[in-house]
C-alpha cells in the first residue's frame, strides 16, 4: 500500500475537480481525500497500489470536461495510521 499526495494547478476549482477526483478514486479503488485550497489549487491525497495510484496521476491530469490542468506536483507520504476510510471531499 503506497500513499501519494498530489498539488494539482491550473484551472481546478469550480468545475467539478474535487468530484471527478472521487468518481476515479471510487472506480480504482483508491482512498484519500481531495480539498479545495486557498491558492487555487487542488490537493489529492491518495492510498493505495502502484497500478491504480498511477492510473489515478493519468486521471489527475486530464481533469474533468472543464478542467484545465497545467500540471501535478507530487509527493510520496505516510498515509497515517489508520488510512483514510472511502475517499472525501474538503
Amino acid at each position: 500500500m503506497l500513499c501519494m499526495k498530489a498539488w494539482v494547478y491550473g484551472k481546478v476549482q469550480g468545475v467539478g475537480y474535487r468530484m471527478f477526483c472521487r468518481r476515479q478514486a471510487r472506480d480504482l479503488g483508491i482512498q484519500g481525500y481531495a480539498i479545495n485550497l486557498d491558492d487555487g489549487r487542488v490537493e489529492v491525497m491518495m492510498v493505495g497500489s502502484e497500478p491504480q495510484l498511477a492510473a489515478m496521476l493519468e486521471a489527475l491530469h486530464e481533469g474533468p470536461r472543464f478542467s484545465q490542468v497545467l500540471g501535478v506536483d507530487v509527493e510520496r507520504v505516510d498515509p497515517g495510521n489508520p488510512p483514510p476510510e472511502g475517499f472525501m471531499l474538503g
